[in-house]
């Protein structure tokens, strides 16, 4: 897995902390940014995906918004 991951998260979203434990139980390296306090990440956040929902996780140039377990397996290569 060489691709970059990020998660626009906030600390009280259910579905970011799935994926949050979804990548750690694979120990798939991530990189997080807390949009409820980073004004410039969710700028950056709903530039990207047009969203103001979370979490939206970029891999690579793939962007999902929500948690798609399928999808974001798919991407990581975890089957």
């Amino acid at each position: 897995m060489d691709k970059n991951i990020t998660i626009y998260s906030t600390p009280t979203c259910h579905f970011c902390q799935m994926t949050k434990e979804f990548l750690t139980e694979h120990n798939i390296p991530y990189t997080e940014f807390n949009v409820a306090a980073d004004m410039e990440k969710r700028q950056e956040m709903i530039e990207k995906s047009g969203q103001m929902g979370v979490p939206v996780i970029t891999i690579g140039d793939d962007l999902i918004v929500g948690f798609d377990k399928a999808k974001l397996s798919a991407l990581v290569g975890v089957a």
